[in-house]
């Protein structure tokens, strides 16, 4: 075949083809032209929309803090915090010095006199405090606690149930070395943290103000402020009741949504600072179900907060939304989960976590 004729059989065998597929039709002698329907295909890649996280810009000199993903000055980023140890009987009213703290948790103090709660501040930035207090005497959970922040407990004694906690090699406190304010009360609300009275300590200790090898890293994960957690498919929560577990205090915490707050009620009244009269607040609230074992007719106890899978909430923005958490040691965090098994996410700014009697946790009133 000369090469003249194989080309003109290309030809005609591209053009069958062409026409088959694109004019879709098909040609036969002595028939009618038959139509093929040829079903479009779409070729464009599905996309999937990302939501862009836009941090925070963090100012020249600053870093972010570990416990409330606030920015700080960065000379105290390896600073240990303290762990004080603050009355909370209307007896001892006012308070001073919890509204620069950075975590406060309520617990009991003892099974008596209406299961009397006592607050644990956890507090950062020390070194600036101007009175703090007034402070008290801890009990055995406490160490436990303090321990997931590698922080310093800072009270004024305590029953003989502490003493083997005192003795554990993660346990770093100080112990009835503050300063003692007249202000017309008893002795035993007397004694508070004021300038140098921690350097001092520090210094008289074997303990250093800088995180050691007992740090266990950040306690918590934050969201940026562009991008807070809503908590909205939560149950409503501007109003969070723990008189029925805290009978004596009656504790609550109320929701203001003009400043995404939520503010701290003890004894029928908001909570206010004894000198600068501002309200106690909260970004984030934490309530754990725990169990406790009373340890004498007194009514002292320790909580039961080695546990695996316990019930709790996550409150933030009026919402709150069911979780879990674990502590697996002493000394090792207390990891908070959602349902889903995702360690939880909290927004910016200061923490409350109340340890709430298992026999009264179902009359936790959230609405």
């Amino acid at each position: 075949m000369n090469k003249k004729a194989l080309v003109a059989i290309l030809c005609i065998a591209m053009t069958f083809s062409l026409t088959a597929c694109g004019s879709k039709t098909n040609v036969e002698s002595g028939k009618e032209p038959v139509t093929i329907e040829v079903e479009a295909i779409d070729t464009a890649e599905e996309t999937t929309e990302v939501e862009e996280v836009v941090e925070d810009e963090l100012p020249a000199g600053m870093v972010w803090s570990e416990l409330t993903g606030l920015a700080i000055d960065a000379s105290i980023e390896k600073q240990k915090p303290i762990a004080a140890m603050v009355d909370n009987e209307i007896k001892a009213y006012d308070h001073y010095g919890l509204n620069d703290a950075d975590i406060i948790y309520e617990l009991m103090n003892s099974t008596a006199n209406d299961r009397i709660t006592r607050l644990m501040v956890i507090y950062k930035d020390w070194g600036n405090i101007k009175q703090l207090g007034s402070i008290r005497s801890t009990r055995p959970t406490n160490f436990m606690l303090a321990a997931e922040y590698n922080a310093v407990i800072c009270h004024d004694g305590g029953p003989f149930y502490i003493d083997e906690y005192i003795a554990k090699d993660y346990t770093q406190n100080f112990s009835g070395v503050f300063s003692r304010i007249s202000n017309g009360k008893a002795r035993e609300f007397t004694e508070y943290i004021v300038p140098g009275d921690l350097d001092k300590a520090f210094k008289n200790s074997k303990f250093s103000t800088e995180y050691d090898e007992y740090y266990e890293g950040p306690h918590w994960t934050f969201a940026p402020m562009a991008s807070p957690i809503t908590n909205e498919d939560g149950e409503d929560a501007t109003n969070i009741d723990l008189s029925a577990g805290f009978k004596h205090t009656k504790s609550m915490l109320k929701y203001d949504s003009s400043t995404g707050l939520y503010t701290y009620y003890a004894y029928d009244k908001a909570h206010v600072d004894g000198e600068t009269g501002e309200p106690l607040t909260f970004k984030n609230v934490i309530l754990q179900k725990c169990s406790y074992s009373q340890l004498d007719d007194h009514g002292y106890l320790i909580y039961n907060v080695l546990a695996s899978d316990w019930d709790g909430y996550y409150v933030t923005n009026g919402k709150a939304v069911p979780i879990k958490w674990t502590k697996e040691s002493e000394k090792g965090i207390t990891h908070f989960y959602t349902l889903d098994g995702e360690e939880i996410t909290l927004n910016k700014g200061k923490t409350y976590v109340g340890l709430i009697p298992d026999d009264y946790w179902d009359e936790v009133k959230l609405n």
